[in-house]
């Protein structure tokens, strides 16, 4: 068997680890790997553990296009075999490309390439992609995600040409993970939630569930750490935080040592390189706006009142690129639901505890110019606002899903897994919005039987592993490597191994 991955800037580490276990438990005979990041890249030609037949790095794939001549027909064929129905989603979904951001820091939103340059990098990726795949024949690829103009192209030529996908995907329960065939939808956890629902299965994963949910609502945790008020610094003395001498001073060394490796290594001219020029300009513009700060644009909040909650998102993420592309620009999404609720109502809206640095203040100038909304102080836990709401909208944040676990309405805007809930509704167009308010404040009809069989579906296609902290802290490659023992079992199950 040949199992190709998308092995993307630090998950290369942890893909290389999955490597090994496919290898070494289950014998697979065969990788190749489409690359992102050159670091990356270096890691993985040095290493000596695994043999891949092709190593594909999108940065040298990316330099392609300078040399490239546009050609109409070509993209014309493209478009016709692979557009979603056109090649415009493969764009939009890139963030680098669209915003020059993660080069700059949020919110920068200038492209730096013409729309020409654009066709001829979706030109250049495409055939590159299309002559890996089709010299090497991978019987699947595995991904951790699908987040840029490479990825997405891998990974729906790959669909079109009948290559086995595998996107592996955080459950937003602690340490649970599960692998689905698809980007967008948890294939497996829904068959096997249908097939609960049906026989009205109870067994183990049905107490597991039943466990799970009674220690959610006796003590609700946020899946993710960054999204607490807890870990942030969402407070404006938190964020004056970086002018204690300590702080300088690492903040210094930290910096010497960005412009050490700029000047040093070949990473500076890839595309979507963080130069340590754009990272102390964007940084100190920051700093500036977070001296000024917004406590004067808090309101106060009366939870005896009756509101409507909608928790902003991070971004630029895919969680709503990908999952939500027409429902991404959050400002017009608030005036929209601002408009679509009971007029006593007010509309609540909390800023997510990691943006609360990087927004500027005319964002939430904006949102108070709306009459019936409330901006809420970000260190008031979702929580406690979820529990008194009326009604929880939401784009795809797991929000929506910690809301469902408590018994409360919802209204999600785009594709995310708990959609499948009967008593969860999804606004697919902003003039169904009045209409799914009005049902979910006055028919809502919560079915705990329904979510027991969901969750159970969920534990017993999942597997425990702690991917955040071996993705983002472990450093010992074989303890990387051992504690990804379940994922790569769950992987190679799905593989039929």
């Amino acid at each position: 068997m040949h199992v190709s991955f998308l092995l993307q800037r630090n998950f290369a580490y942890v893909g290389h680890q999955l490597v090994r276990l496919l290898k070494d438990t289950y014998g697979v005979e065969k990788f190749s790997a489409y690359v992102s990041q050159r670091r990356s890249y270096d890691f993985l030609k040095s290493q000596k553990e695994i043999n891949y037949s092709i190593l594909l790095l999108d940065e040298d794939v990316h330099e392609r296009y300078k040399t490239e001549n546009l050609d109409p027909a070509y993209l014309d064929k493209l478009e016709k075999d692979y557009g979603i129905p056109f090649l415009w989603h493969f764009l939009a979904l890139d963030r680098v490309l669209m915003f020059n951001q993660l080069v700059r820091e949020y919110p920068h939103h200038t492209p730096r390439f013409s729309h020409e340059e654009m066709l001829r990098m979706i030109q250049v990726h495409a055939k590159a992609i299309i002559e890996f795949l089709e010299k090497e024949k991978p019987d699947a690829i595995c991904f951790s995600l699908v987040s840029n103009l490479g990825s997405s192209l891998l990974y729906h030529i790959a669909k079109k040409k009948g290559i086995r996908t595998l996107l592996i995907h955080p459950t937003t329960i602690k340490h649970t993970y599960i692998v689905s065939d698809q980007y967008d939808s948890f294939t497996g956890v829904s068959d096997v939630f249908e097939h609960r629902k049906k026989h009205e299965i109870h067994d183990k994963h049905t107490e597991r569930a039943q466990r799970f949910l009674q220690e959610f609502r006796d003590k609700p945790e946020p899946y993710y750490t960054t999204a607490s008020p807890k870990t942030q610094p969402v407070s404006r003395k938190d964020q004056m935080g970086f002018l204690k001498p300590s702080r300088i001073l690492r903040n210094s060394k930290l910096l010497a040592s960005y412009f050490y490796n700029h000047y040093s290594k070949p990473d500076r001219k890839d595309y979507d390189y963080i130069s340590p020029w754009n990272y102390l300009r964007d940084s100190a513009k920051r700093k500036l706006r977070n001296l000024r700060g917004i406590n004067g644009l808090y309101d106060t909040v009366d939870l005896s009142e009756d509101f409507v909650f909608f928790p902003l998102q991070y971004e630029p993420e895919i969680t709503t690129m990908l999952y939500a592309p027409y429902f991404a620009d959050q400002l017009n999404l608030a005036r929209q639901i601002a408009k679509s609720i009971p007029v006593r109502y007010k509309l609540y809206i909390k800023e997510h505890p990691a943006m609360v640095v990087y927004r500027p203040r005319r964002f939430y100038e904006e949102l108070k110019k709306i009459p019936n909304v409330k901006l809420v102080q970000p260190n008031i836990m979702s929580f406690d606002l979820t529990r008194k709401a009326k009604l929880i909208t939401t784009i795809t944040s797991t929000a929506g899903w910690e809301a469902s676990l408590l018994k409360k309405p919802v209204i999600s805007f785009g594709t995310v897994f708990y959609n499948q809930l009967s008593f969860v509704r999804q606004c697919k167009a902003l003039e169904e919005l009045p209409r799914l308010v009005k049902e979910q404040l006055e028919a809502f009809s919560f079915d705990e039987t329904e979510l027991l069989h969901f969750l159970s579906a969920l534990f017993e296609e999942s597997a425990t592993v702690n991917l955040q902290y071996i993705w983002e802290e472990e450093q010992d490659m074989e303890k990387k490597k051992e504690g990804l023992t379940a994922l790569a079992a769950l992987i190679a199950k799905k593989l039929g191994l």
